[in-house]
């Protein structure tokens, strides 16, 4: 059964489907700032500030993610312009200067990462990185990692926002501009093939997802959260609008974690994304669009709304 969740309709499934109930619940209007910003990178970046909102089933959100950003490994940098590093070209980049991390095992890995706006990896469950820059500038990551395969794969993507529960950022000439989001990665082995890149192979979920104009354009039916049929407009007052959040599962990293309901994830295009002046990607064409092994940008099926997302796949 697919349920078309609007006001009047999250009364009918308390009746007909407790455990729908459950699962999703929504907001409205803004978060508060509970930190100003994670890090400060100066005039021109977006503050990567983070927020609190309850929820109408009572329980406290994170906005726009719950993160290990300040007690997690940060990854190596690829490229960052607000540590002043901006190498031009793969060949300008050490990475072998990079530390690798040993979750288990005898074959080392390098994981190369461009995410829009923030990721965490985790690789059999341990959480190995997290991404140094939260929103902008934009930059791109080196991880390198020591396992044995089968190697379970799980990074958190979140898509970063200024106003805060809301899902937007002034942009496009408004004040409520709701961005979009994605990331690639190639993974190579010690002999530097590649051995996995971000497709659809990968399984995708949303947990939390905004701005919601109208609750009515959600569509939810199991693993399915289609927020596709949703109002992506930017406004210059949305701050009356909603947002719908999902519990992350327990063990949701874990290489035994039973992903086999969640959608596979939906592949984009560079020119979707918008990556042709960002050069912590335009730099390393030659890593993300590696000729036979070019790996996609990928998320959900709503690359603006669904902002945080979890991702996972396994390397045989």
């Amino acid at each position: 059964m697919v349920y078309k969740v609007s006001c009047l309709a999250v009364v009918a499934v308390l009746v007909a489907a407790p455990s729908f109930a459950q699962d999703v619940s929504f907001s409205t209007g803004p978060a508060t700032t509970v930190t100003e910003g994670l890090i400060d990178c100066g005039r021109g970046s977006r503050i990567s500030s983070v927020g609190e909102i309850k929820s109408e089933d009572g329980k406290t959100r994170i906005v726009p993610a719950d993160t290990h950003f300040l007690t997690g490994p940060q990854a190596a940098d690829l490229y960052n312009a607000c540590a002043g590093f901006e190498p031009d070209a793969l060949s300008a980049v050490d990475l072998e200067a990079v530390e690798v991390v040993d979750v288990g095992g005898s074959e080392e890995f390098t994981a190369l990462i461009f995410a829009d706006n923030y990721f965490e990896l985790y690789v059999n469950g341990k959480l190995i990185a997290v991404d140094p820059v939260p929103f902008t500038p934009f930059n791109s990551s080196a991880v390198r990692f020591k396992a044995d395969r089968p190697v379970s794969l799980a990074v958190m993507g979140v898509d970063w926002e200024e106003n805060l529960g809301l899902g937007s950022e002034a942009g496009r000439g408004a004040a409520y501009h709701p961005g979009d989001a994605g990331i690639v990665m190639q993974i190579r082995d010690e002999a530097g093939e590649t051995v996995a890149i971000t497709d659809t192979d990968w399984r995708a979920q949303v947990f939390y997802v905004s701005p919601l104009a109208e609750r009515s354009c959600l569509l939810v039916d199991g693993q399915t959260r289609d927020s596709s049929a949703c109002s992506t407009a930017s406004v210059q007052d949305g701050s009356g609008y909603s947002a719908a959040f999902w519990d992350i599962p327990d063990g949701w990293m874990e290489p035994g974690f039973d992903d086999s309901a969640w959608p596979a994830a939906v592949a984009y295009s560079n020119e979707t994304v918008g990556v042709d002046n960002k050069p912590g990607y335009t730099n390393f064409t030659e890593v993300f669009d590696t000729p036979g092994a070019d790996a996609s940008f990928i998320w959900t099926s709503n690359l603006v709304l669904d902002n945080l997302v979890l991702l996972r796949t396994t390397i045989d």
